[in-house]
C-alpha cells in the first residue's frame, strides 16, 4: 500500500510540474510595425493594444474655427513617426474577436497604451480597462492631441458609422428614408429611422405604400408619425 501511494504521489508530482502556471502569460518581442492608431505588427502577430481606443481611420475631428480634418489619418501618422521600427515587449492579455492578440506593450522604456492616451492621440477604453482613465482626464484637460478639438469617442462613432450604413441600404428611391406603411385596417402611418418597428417594415409600394424624404411630406400626403 505504502509503495503504490508514493507511485501515485509520484505520477501527481511530474503532471503537476508538466502544466504551466498560470502566472506566466506569453511574451512577444520583436520590431514594430504600426498598423493604426491602436494596432501593430510584431512580424506576423498582429496586436490591439490593451485598454485604449484610437480614432477610426475615416474619422473627423472639427477645430475651433469649424476647419475639419482627417483625425485617423493624423493620429495614425504620429504614432507611425514615433513608433514604427522601434523595439516592443508585449504580454498578451487576450485575443479579439477578429483574431488579434490582445496585449501590454512596452517600447521606448514606457507603456504603450499609457503614452499614446496621455498624449492625446487615443482614448481610455473603459469597458475593457481602467488603468488609463485619468491619465485621459489629464490629456483632455490640457488639450493634448485629438481633445484638441470637437470629435466623438472612437466606439460612438463606429455605432453611428454602422446606423448610417444600415439605414442607407434600407433606403428608397432618392435616398428617402420615411417610410409610409398602409396597416392591414388601412391606416397610413411614417416610420421615422431610428423608431421600433422601422427595420422590421417593409415598403410596398404595389400596395400604395410610400417613401417620404421628409415628414412634412408624408403628413401632407395623408400619413400621420408612429407613435413609438
Amino acid at each position: 500500500m505504502k509503495l503504490i501511494l508514493q507511485t501515485l504521489l509520484s505520477a501527481a508530482f511530474v503532471v503537476a510540474t508538466m502544466q504551466p502556471s498560470a502566472a506566466v502569460e506569453p511574451r512577444i518581442t520583436g520590431v514594430i510595425r504600426v498598423i493604426d492608431g491602436d494596432t501593430i505588427a510584431l512580424g506576423k502577430t498582429r496586436i490591439r493594444l490593451f485598454g485604449i481606443d484610437a480614432v477610426e481611420g475615416d474619422q473627423p475631428c472639427t477645430a475651433a474655427d469649424g476647419t475639419v480634418l482627417n483625425c485617423g489619418a493624423w493620429v495614425s501618422s504620429l504614432v507611425h513617426q514615433s513608433y514604427d521600427g522601434q523595439r516592443a515587449d508585449c504580454v498578451r492579455v487576450d485575443t479579439d474577436r477578429y483574431g488579434r492578440t490582445v496585449a501590454r506593450c512596452k517600447a521606448l522604456g514606457q507603456d504603450m497604451g499609457q503614452a499614446l492616451v496621455a498624449a492625446g492621440l487615443a482614448f481610455s477604453y473603459a469597458r475593457y480597462s481602467r488603468d488609463y482613465v485619468k491619465t485621459e482626464a489629464a490629456a483632455k484637460r490640457a488639450g493634448r492631441g485629438v481633445h484638441a478639438y470637437e470629435t466623438q469617442r472612437p466606439d460612438v462613432f463606429r455605432k453611428a458609422s454602422k446606423t448610417a450604413t444600415k439605414s442607407a441600404a434600407s433606403a428608397g428611391p432618392g435616398g428617402c428614408q420615411i417610410k409610409g406603411n398602409v396597416s392591414s385596417k388601412g391606416t397610413r402611418i411614417f416610420h421615422m429611422p431610428g423608431q421600433r418597428d422601422y427595420d422590421r417594415t417593409v415598403i410596398r409600394t404595389d400596395k400604395g405604400e410610400y417613401w417620404f424624404c421628409t415628414a412634412a411630406q408624408a403628413r401632407a400626403a395623408g400619413w400621420r408619425a408612429a407613435k413609438r
